[in-house]
């Protein structure tokens, strides 16, 4: 078992659960609520979180790639939150851990290195990319680090792109400026870019830079993604690590083929779903834990912490009623072997 410490704190940050999360297909969890009430044999006993129970967050980002917050504060954060463990997963990139890692020592909390890798949704689903959480890797060398390598080199083009694309929208971003405030050109992504438009007056707030100009479908989005969440499995593996389904509904697919999703996962090396995300819904969560079980996947959560970039999700807590039990961690790092 993780050792970690339960604070007061931790106690006091439960809110009522929100409201689904908008991104879902009309009636999807009618299904998914039946799946979890037709009998206990889906939903493993062990992933039941009891009140004295220590949780952990595994998806937080840091300023490294798209958060606002350097790599020291997510596991003070964490700390604060009550969490015995938290990783770290920036997109494409690890280059946070080493900061992140001497923070967690000091706030006697684990960190889990990992990352977030966006990939072609290869025909899952509707949208334009899917994205994979990857566990138990630290920056150096490997099959996944060197292909990190290459997906940051994509992410500074798409980057360029962008500038491009909104100058020929009649919207002149500074890029030197992003690049600035981003902390370097690695770490520069869309919240950034949504952060300008918003000083220009060209967006109300972030989430409205992303509706009316940076997001899937709009004016000037442009698409990412190199490989294929079966090329992440693998490289992976490769490097010692686990690979993770993030943010599953986002996929925008029906329940079968959500189902049919996981058991394919499952078969091409997935370790997991993230099914107790900090957006979802309590009753969306449990559909998910259910369709993971299903699949002989690894039930996992957190918060996607963001900071000032995604302002209503908290490390640990998400919109505050995320509880994330160690047990998942502890069967992802089963695992690996």
């Amino acid at each position: 078992m993780l050792q970690g410490e339960k604070t007061v704190e931790r106690q006091l940050c439960h809110r009522p659960a929100g409201s689904m999360d908008g991104e879902d297909p009309a009636g999807f969890f009618h299904r998914l609520v039946s799946l979890v009430t037709a009998g206990p044999s889906l939903v493993a006993p062990r992933n039941l979180t009891l009140p004295w129970a220590t949780v952990i967050d595994l998806h937080t980002h840091s300023a490294v790639s798209d958060g606002s917050d350097a790599p020291a504060r997510i596991p003070e954060l964490a700390a604060r939150a009550g969490c015995s463990a938290v990783a770290l997963t920036d997109h494409d990139n690890l280059s946070g851990l080493a900061e992140a890692r001497l923070s967690a020592d000091r706030a006697g909390v684990t960190l889990v290195p990992g990352c977030e890798v966006s990939c072609k949704p290869d025909g899952l689903g509707p949208r334009p990319s899917v994205h994979v959480l990857v566990y138990f890797v630290e920056d150096g060398d490997g099959p996944l680090q060197s292909e990190l390598r290459s997906l940051r080199a994509d992410r500074r083009q798409r980057n360029t792109m962008l500038v491009q694309r909104l100058s020929e929208l009649g919207v002149s971003v500074d890029y030197d400026k992003l690049v600035s405030d981003a902390g370097g050109e690695e770490g520069l992504g869309r919240p950034h870019f949504a952060r300008a438009l918003v000083d220009l007056g060209v967006a109300n707030n972030i989430d409205d830079a992303f509706e009316r100009w940076l997001g899937n479908g709009a004016p000037a989005y442009v698409p990412k993604g190199r490989l294929v969440p079966s090329d992440v499995a693998r490289l992976a593996k490769g490097s010692g690590g686990v690979a993770v389904l993030a943010h599953p509904l986002t996929l925008g697919l029906e329940p079968g083929g959500l189902e049919r999703l996981a058991t394919e996962l499952s078969d091409a090396g997935f370790s997991g779903l993230e099914a107790v995300y900090g957006r979802y819904s309590p009753e969306q969560r449990s559909g998910l834990t259910a369709i993971a079980r299903a699949a002989g996947l690894v039930p996992t959560g957190g918060s996607d912490y963001h900071g000032s970039f995604k302002p209503d999700l908290s490390v640990g807590s998400g919109t505050g009623d995320l509880d994330v039990p160690e047990s998942a961690l502890e069967e992802l790092a089963a695992r690996r072997a």
